[in-house]
């Protein structure tokens, strides 16, 4: 059937008449949208925060505040974005043709890391003029990671490599790394006013095997800075590669060694390192992770030729220490986030905070929050007295690798719930509870996954089972303050006396350890309410759903009293 004819403006006919356009300067309001996350300090506004420096490390608390005030400056979050939205840029030449194997960032990156540096993230533990170093650099670390997780790497590598400088030729590179001063200048040490320093030990077949490196390393000769070598191989991951000197594995006449390799020779030339591409990584898109290979590149020897594993493995009790804590800090980023949206936003006719079903869930993850920090911060108390107790030595070769384990294997739901209490705002670019949902599944996977974690935990137990018993003295001190606790000790005894021939338990025994020892950091350290609460929610027979899904918290009185204390004034 045919369709009548279209009225022509030709033919002299106008056509449909259209409704005039609003006026420009009567635009639709935006109402109703919740405040914007700024103008907040991450540690003064942080009650368990504030409450904790003052009990451990008070003279560390005017540093603190100083630098916990840049995670609500709307300058430094516009910083953050800004170096994630332009990632960097691997240059191989120069437009002359000449091979430089850099790295170009933005403005942005470079303003984050002058900031990172100046307020002694990287450095404070080795700098620290009272007890608790460790400590209270663990606390700038958990308020960096609620300004910039990408800028995290390069401060946690350079605050980890200090113990991997102490033979007397690197005393200079010592120096500079402490200086509080980020200087990204492509130069020789001598010429630089600070140093960052990276590491580079997985190879394309070996993944998280250290003992199948085949970078090969020749030896050149013995000078009066050290002995030297020469490189060459390839790295699979190798992040910061404008590093001012870097850690890696390569395979010596003695076996698998330890070097360390400067980013620039003295004469001013870049070392024989050849940058192959950068990684197109799902987060941590602010910094460059990259491929490389050696071409005779050279490095000085660290420590014994032939023991490079276990040189490095002395190193990473630091790096996994900052995984813990950074966990913890990316978790009280979501979290204040979701707080300041759910109490700003109206819904249903109250804030959607006040929602019963949403008190539930921030309550949750509040309690989840406090456990996570608290036993970061247990970890890093025992890292300050390894030297001189016994016990809290053993207490943190065990517990380090559980907390990055349980911290890290938790920040990834419950960023996920953090995001979901924004609805489909929380899923827009320009909300920076996006880029957390993109962070929060890679420090499970950095600086071991999670298995050579559980894997880890069970080799101290086995090596040393009086970590085991020093672990469970620590938990004895809340027995008898929670019924649901105590069958808990009673069933993690019972674990920790099966036989330990094989690996495929180590999780389940890991995950109840953890869950255990962030009970105990609740009921020493945290609020009562909490401690009940998390009780009855994760270790009680009658908790329902916890484990699956966040808000499943039973009715209480104090619930919304967990909430107010978990939101940043």
């Amino acid at each position: 059937m045919s369709q009548p004819a279209s009225p022509s403006v030709a033919e002299g006919e106008a056509g449909p008449r259209l409704p005039r356009p609003a006026p420009a300067e009567r635009p639709y309001a935006a109402a109703n949208q919740a405040r914007p996350a700024e103008g907040w300090n991450a540690f003064a506004g942080d009650r368990l925060l504030v409450a904790l420096v003052g009990r451990h490390a008070p003279w560390a608390a005017e540093r603190a505040g100083r630098l916990g005030a840049l995670a609500g400056d709307p300058e430094v979050q516009e910083q953050a974005r800004l170096a994630n939205r332009h990632a960097p840029e691997l240059r191989t030449h120069d437009r002359f043709g000449n091979r430089i194997d850099w790295v170009e960032f933005h403005p942005a990156w470079h303003a984050l890391m002058d900031r990172a540096f100046a307020h002694e993230v990287p450095s404070l533990a080795w700098t620290a003029e009272a007890p608790g170093g460790h400590f209270a650099r663990a606390v700038q670390s958990y308020l960096w990671n609620q300004v910039e997780q990408g800028v995290g790497c390069p401060t946690g590598m350079t605050y980890a490599a200090w113990p991997g400088l102490r033979q007397p030729e690197f005393r200079l590179w010592r120096e500079k790394t402490v200086s509080g001063v980020y200087d990204p200048r492509p130069l020789p040490l001598a010429e630089k006013r600070g140093a960052s320093i990276g590491y580079a030990m997985t190879e394309k077949q070996g993944g998280s095997d250290l003992r199948e490196t085949v970078t090969e390393a020749r030896f050149l000769e013995d000078t009066p800075e050290g002995r030297v070598y020469l490189l060459n191989g390839h790295k699979w991951f190798f992040s910061v590669p404008v590093s001012d000197g870097f850690f890696t594995l390569a395979r010596a006449r003695e076996g698998v060694s330890c070097f360390f390799v400067p980013g620039f020779l003295p004469d001013g030339s870049r070392n024989r390192l050849r940058l192959q591409r950068l990684k197109d990584k799902c987060g941590n898109r602010s910094n460059a992770s990259s491929e490389v290979e050696y071409h005779d590149c050279l490095a000085w020897l660290v420590g014994e030729a032939g023991h490079g594993i276990r040189e490095i493995l002395s190193h990473s009790h630091l790096t996994r220490l900052d995984f813990a804590v950074g966990s913890a800090g990316l978790m009280r980023q979501a979290l204040t986030l979701a707080l300041a949206h759910t109490r700003s936003r109206r819904g249903f006719g109250l804030a959607l905070a006040d929602q019963p079903m949403m008190t539930n869930i921030l309550a949750d993850l509040a309690i989840d929050c406090e456990a996570a920090t608290l036993l970061a911060f247990r970890v890093a108390r025992a890292t300050d007295a390894m030297e001189t107790e016994e016990k809290e030595r053993l207490f943190a070769r065990l517990t380090t690798p559980l907390a990055k384990f349980w911290n890290c294997r938790r920040a990834a739901p419950f960023v996920v719930e953090a995001l979901e209490c924004h609805g489909g705002n929380g899923f827009i670019e320009e909300n920076p509870m996006a880029r957390l949902y993109r962070e929060a599944p890679l420090n499970a996977i950095w600086e071991g996954t999670s298995n050579m974690m559980a894997m880890d935990v069970l080799r101290t137990l086995r090596k040393t089972p009086e970590a085991g018993e020093v672990a469970m003295d620590e938990l004895a001190a809340a027995r008898g303050s929670d019924a649901g606790y105590d069958r808990w000790l009673d069933r993690l005894g019972d674990e920790l006396a099966r036989p330990r021939n094989d690996d495929g338990h180590g999780r389940r025994l890991t995950a109840m350890l953890a869950t255990a020892l962030q009970a105990a950091a609740l009921h020493a350290d945290g609020h009562p309410e909490s401690f009940q609460a998390f009780c009855r929610s994760r270790l009680s027979a009658d908790a329902i759903g916890w484990g699956q899904v966040y808000g499943t918290l039973e009715d209480s009185p104090e619930m919304r009293a967990i909430v107010e204390r978990a939101t940043v004034a």
